[in-house]
């Protein structure tokens, strides 16, 4: 959800991911706070994550978060923490474009709505 929001929210420069407080992170749409189930389910794919990262106690996050080579139990485990963060946003799975959507949506909700200008009145030909 967060990379989606960057994606389209964010800038760039040169081939970096550019956020700012302002634009990007500020006006994230967090999910409801999660409690229960869906609460353990987060915080223990976070930890596989965090236990993914130290099975690897040598490598570098660049190493670790290199496109060509990250290892398979780290790709594993962050698709787990990523379906426990979607399930937050609703039912479904999501793809770039349902991501985007449904974070729009929220963030509709949580700003109470966007204000509608008036269209100006059209004149009569007489």
């Amino acid at each position: 959800m967060w990379m989606a929001w960057v994606r389209s929210i964010g800038g760039r420069i040169k081939s970096d991911y550019r956020i700012s407080a302002e634009l990007v992170y500020n006006t994230f749409p967090w999910p409801d706070t999660p409690s229960g189930p869906a609460r353990a389910r987060v915080e223990a794919a976070a930890r596989a994550v965090q236990a993914a990262r130290n099975a690897h106690p040598v490598a570098t996050l660049a190493d670790l978060y290199s496109p060509l080579a990250m290892p398979p139990n780290l790709v594993a485990a962050h698709r787990q923490l990523d379906r426990s963060v979607d399930a937050l946003y609703g039912r479904g799975s999501f793809d770039e474009i349902k991501r985007l959507a449904r974070l729009l949506e929220r963030h509709q909700a949580i700003q109470g709505g966007l204000p509608v200008e008036p269209k100006p009145a059209r004149r009569r030909r007489a």
